[in-house]
């Protein structure tokens, strides 16, 4: 009975260790996410160390929101002021308008829109958007944001896809720089969602998780093509300040970025969403910082506060190792660029409070 009594308890446990291995060796790459075991010195920054505006910000019920709870959250990270870049137009951004006069006069700003669908082309079309666009600012917008719809799914009267550099959209983007607002705008997306998918793609994670994400090479036009046509607009408005989104897709390759910035000087860049690209290139892009320091503003891109801190991380802090907060995003850890005082107050509300029209400057140091 004894002898019986130990063989089922070995059986048993070798069952669970088995199993435990087998377990193991099954995990697919999408849950294989291990903690580093490396200890260095660093921590995390909850607050900037400045206060910050936030250009790339996004508050989509902004007529009807009650503001109170994201001023809390903006406090607690030292948010000066968020540019809301879904302000719409017309009645809805005149809401938004009030809504933040009423409550908040100096920590929200909004930028207008404009909907490009089946629209250009059409006869008088661009005429009216000039006219409806010079109204929002009359009615309190700051600025132009452009979705990244232009370039990829816009059509026009006749069907064939509006080119970002489209010349029947010019009096629209003359007419920003007579009225001195600036465009933040978004083109394309990341250029290996028009690559292979395939084992060299660096971008696997994120495109077997969310497929939807997948282009085909020439879908609707190659990468190369619209990020072009973006270019080829800031070239052809001179007069026009233009705020890039997402570094232009361009934050994995600094040096082409820089001969950009080299040859357009009314082109300017938001970090949105791209600070991965940013934390695993520390030294180049900490030169890369400095050069181009009037040319860079802070933006975040989605509302979630639990994030900011790795921003805050990568470009204040000289900490080694750090883990980014979407592994389908950067797989690979961060670094700081621990940036100079004076190229950090830039980033973070100096250059936007120079291109955006009517920011409270009270609210930042000297």
């Amino acid at each position: 009975m004894k002898h019986s009594s130990i063989f089922f308890s070995l059986l048993l446990f070798s069952s669970i260790f088995f199993a435990d291995n087998l377990s193991a060796q099954d995990l697919t790459f999408e849950e294989y996410n291990p903690k580093s075991t490396l200890v260095v010195p660093g921590k995390i920054i909850k607050k900037a160390k400045f206060p910050f505006i936030d250009i790339h910000g996004h508050q989509y019920r902004m007529p009807t929101q009650d503001l109170a709870p994201v001023i809390t959250a903006m406090d607690t990270l030292n948010m000066g002021i968020m540019v809301n870049l879904s302000g719409r137009s017309g009645s809805d951004l005149l809401k938004s308008v009030k809504n933040i006069a009423d409550h908040y006069p100096n920590r929200f700003v909004v930028f207008a829109n404009i909907n490009f669908s089946e629209n250009v082309g059409k006869k008088g079309w661009v005429s009216e958007a000039v006219k409806q666009l010079e109204q929002d600012v009359k009615n309190g917008a700051r600025g132009l944001k452009i979705y990244k719809s232009l370039g990829l799914r816009y059509k026009d009267v006749n069907g064939n896809r509006v080119k970002v550099d489209d010349p029947r959209l010019d009096p629209i983007w003359a007419k920003c720089g007579e009225l001195g607002i600036p465009v933040l705008i978004h083109s394309a997306d990341p250029k290996p969602f028009w690559d292979d998918f395939n084992a060299d793609n660096e971008r696997w994670l994120e495109l077997k998780t969310r497929p939807r994400r997948k282009r085909g090479a020439n879908n609707p036009a190659p990468w190369e093509t619209i990020m072009q046509e973006q270019h080829n607009m800031f070239k052809k408005h001179p007069n026009t300040n233009f705020v890039s989104a997402h570094m232009s897709w361009l934050a994995n390759d600094l040096g082409k970025l820089g001969e950009l910035l080299d040859e357009l000087p009314n082109m300017h860049v938001g970090i949105g969403a791209i600070i991965a690209e940013l934390g695993r290139q520390p030294r180049f892009a900490k030169q890369f910082f400095i050069k181009y320091q009037d040319r860079i503003l802070f933006g975040k891109d989605s509302w979630k506060p639990e994030e900011f801190p790795t921003y805050f991380r990568v470009l204040e802090s000289a900490d080694e190792y750090f883990p980014y907060h979407k592994k389908y995003h950067a797989f690979w850890p961060m670094y700081g660029l621990d940036l100079p005082d004076v190229v950090l107050k830039k980033v973070y509300y100096k250059n936007a409070l120079r291109i955006v029209p009517g920011l409270d400057k009270s609210l930042f140091p000297e």
